[in-house]
């Protein structure tokens, strides 16, 4: 069965960096497009990035543009976040999410998500 692991979380101070990072099983990785999704308490799952599967196409909330950037190592079944000049709002536990189909951007499948705490 198709499983998703991050890690990378923690807590950091405002105007710092962060790489999280997932490591996905189950499914031959690259046929399908990756996204980094975010909860923050109290507020809905909203996302932050996604990528297609050849990496060569990203988008991004108008939030973290700028500052976050995905990537994804098709040979190691990776995808990453880098987050740099973090803010307070941008606390969240964060999940990976791996698309139902090939080529869409229909999340069907969650990580089991990683806290980012930053302090002001």
């Amino acid at each position: 069965q198709v499983q998703l692991v991050e890690s990378g979380g923690g807590l950091v101070q405002a105007g710092e960096s962060l790489t999280l990072s997932c490591v996905a099983s189950g499914r031959i990785f690259v046929n399908y497009a990756m996204g980094w999704f975010r909860q923050a308490p109290g507020k809905e799952r909203e996302s932050v990035a996604s990528i297609n599967r050849s990496g060569t196409a990203r988008y991004y909330a108008d939030s973290v543009k700028g500052r976050f950037t995905i990537s994804r190592d098709n040979a190691k079944n990776m995808v990453y976040l880098k987050m740099n000049s973090l803010k307070p709002e941008d606390t969240a536990v964060y999940y990976c999410a791996q698309s139902k189909f090939g080529g869409d951007y229909v999340w069907e499948y969650w990580g089991q998500g990683t806290q980012v705490t930053v302090s002001s």
